[in-house]
C-alpha cells in the first residue's frame, strides 16, 4: 500500500511545472502517452508510482513500471514517452536530483564494509531496479511533507539523505556512488564538507582548510563553490543554523544560549543570520515552537 498513498500524493501535489516546496523533489502528472520533448537528465533518481515509461538513450530502450526507478550518473540527453496513461489513470512518478557533493560525503562517511563491494567494471551510467520496501518508505514519507510545511525544513534534509543512503548501498549502488566520485574535485571537496560538519562550531580560515585537504586556497574556494553552490563560511552557518533551529525545536527559552553553543559570540549577528535564512528571529520561531508544543499538550 506504500505506492497506493503515494499515488495519492502525487496526484494532489503535481504541477505542470513540476516544482514542489522541497528543494531538488519533483513531481510529475501525465495524461497522454505522446512523447515528451528530449531532455538532458541530470544526475537523478525517478521513481514510477503509477502507469509506465519508456525512454531511449543511445541505442538502448529502457521499460520501467509502477515501483521501479532509474538512477543516473552524468547528464545525458535522453528521449521519453509514457506508456499507458490516460486521464483517468495518468502516469505518476517523481524525481529526485542528486547532488555530487551530498553522494560523495555519505560514501567517505561510510564505514569499511558498509557499502557492498562491487567488481573492478565501470558501472552504467544509468541504472533501472525495483524501489525496496525501504526506499518506497522513505520517498512516501518525504513527499508526505508537502502536506506538512511546519515539519519540512526540518525533516526535509534528513529524508532526502535517508533516501540516498538506501540508492548508495543499493544493488546499483555503484551508480549513483559514481556521482560524488567520478570527478575527481569532489573527494577533497567532500572532505571538507564533512570537516565543516563535524567543526561547525569553530572558526576557521579558508586558507587552513585548503591546506589540510591539500589543495591551493584559490582552487579549493573555486572548487567548493562549483560543488556546493556556496563558500565555506557560507556552508558553515547554514549547518549552524539549521543545527539551532533544531535545538530550539526542544528547547524554545534557550535562544541566547542555543546561539552561543553553535559559534555565535554576537546576540544579534546570530539573530540577523537566523532571520535571512528561516524569515524570523530565533525569538519569534522560538514563541512559534512553544505555542505548538503547548497546544500538543493540551
Amino acid at each position: 500500500m506504500l505506492l497506493d498513498e503515494l499515488c495519492i500524493l502525487l496526484d494532489r501535489h503535481a504541477r505542470d511545472d513540476g516544482a514542489t516546496a522541497i528543494e531538488d523533489l519533483l513531481v510529475g502528472r501525465e495524461e497522454s502517452d505522446l512523447p515528451a520533448p528530449p531532455s538532458m537528465a541530470r544526475t537523478r533518481m525517478t521513481l514510477i508510482a503509477q502507469g509506465a515509461k519508456r525512454l531511449a538513450y543511445g541505442e538502448h530502450v529502457y521499460d520501467y513500471r509502477a515501483g521501479q526507478y532509474l538512477v543516473t550518473s552524468i547528464a545525458m540527453p535522453l528521449k521519453c514517452r509514457f506508456t499507458d496513461a490516460t486521464p483517468e489513470r495518468p502516469v505518476l512518478g517523481l524525481c529526485l536530483l542528486l547532488q555530487a557533493s551530498e553522494v560523495a560525503e555519505l560514501v567517505l562517511q561510510a564505514g569499511p564494509g558498509t557499502i557492498p563491494d562491487t567488481d573492478d567494471a565501470a558501472p552504467p551510467a544509468i541504472a533501472f531496479s525495483t524501489a525496496s520496501d525501504e526506499l518506497l518508505d522513505a520517498t512516501v514519507r518525504l513527499v508526505r511533507l508537502l502536506d506538512r510545511p511546519g515539519d519540512r525544513d526540518i525533516l526535509a534534509p534528513l529524508v532526502k539523505r535517508e533516501i540516498l543512503w538506501r540508492l548508495i548501498t543499493s544493488e546499483h549502488g555503484a551508480t549513483v556512488r559514481q556521482i560524488g566520485l567520478a570527478d575527481p574535485r569532489l573527494s577533497p571537496i567532500a572532505k571538507a564538507v564533512q570537516w565543516i560538519r563535524q567543526h561547525y562550531r569553530e572558526p576557521f580560515l579558508v586558507e587552513d582548510l585548503a591546506e589540510l585537504i591539500g589543495m591551493s586556497p584559490s582552487a579549493f574556494y573555486r572548487n567548493f563553490r562549483t560543488v556546493t553552490q556556496t563558500t565555506p563560511v557560507q556552508y558553515q552557518k547554514k549547518i549552524r543554523l539549521h543545527e539551532a533551529r533544531l535545538l530550539l525545536a526542544a528547547n524554545p527559552k534557550d535562544v541566547a544560549d542555543i546561539g552561543y553553543f553553535v559559534g555565535y559570540d554576537s546576540p544579534s549577528q546570530f539573530s540577523r543570520e537566523y532571520r535571512r535564512l528561516f524569515g524570523a528571529p530565533p525569538s519569534q520561531d522560538a514563541m512559534g515552537f512553544a505555542s505548538r508544543t503547548r497546544s500538543a499538550s493540551d
